[in-house]
């Protein structure tokens, strides 16, 4: 998958347009031009940092709308990422976040994790009690292992214990993912 550069601008402009509305507390006309990328239905994410450190981040491996609506759906709902919810992001913060979009491939279960590639991957974890998810960036930003990569997804994302990846009952599935930011 690779997305043109025209693409990319309209899904950072749609992804700041939706952090901007929700912040301010005003509308937002959403995707008009659905088309290209925009009307494909693929998971995604959008991620705010301010000055490098996280904002929020929301996503959906299950869209149920086209590209374009989904950026804004996550876009406003990443503006009030539950995590900081006693630290919301203000307006006067607005003209300082950088907006990252993440275009995901489509799942795929896989019945060996531990040969997945750093870098590339990333992993969705679904067990019976709990289910999580990284990026692939993030085990290259945390400079992990194959196996810290899944073992940290369980505890700190899923809420399972360390190696609940290699139980029978859990699925873990990849993904790959085109991001960019601006």
């Amino acid at each position: 998958m690779s997305i043109t550069a025209d693409g990319r601008s309209k899904l950072i402009l749609l992804a700041r347009s939706a952090v901007r509305a929700e912040v301010t507390r005003t509308s937002i006309a959403g995707a008009q031009d659905l088309s290209g990328i925009l009307g494909e239905k693929r998971g995604c994410f959008v991620t705010l940092t301010n000055r490098g450190h996280l904002r929020g981040c929301i996503g959906t491996f299950q869209p149920d709308k086209p590209l374009g609506e989904m950026i804004v759906e996550m876009g406003r709902a990443a503006a009030h990422d539950p995590r900081f919810v006693t630290n919301p992001i203000t307006p006067p913060e607005l003209d300082q976040l950088t907006i990252e979009v993440s275009v995901l491939s489509e799942l795929v279960e896989t019945s060996e994790p531990e040969k997945l590639e750093i870098g590339k991957h990333g992993i969705y974890i679904v067990a019976p009690s709990g289910s999580g998810c990284f990026l692939p960036e993030v085990a290259t930003d945390m400079h992990w292992s194959v196996e810290e990569f899944l073992s940290h997804c369980c505890q700190s994302k899923a809420g399972l214990h360390t190696d609940a990846w290699r139980d029978p009952g859990t699925k873990v599935y990849l993904f790959t993912s085109e991001q960019f930011d601006r």
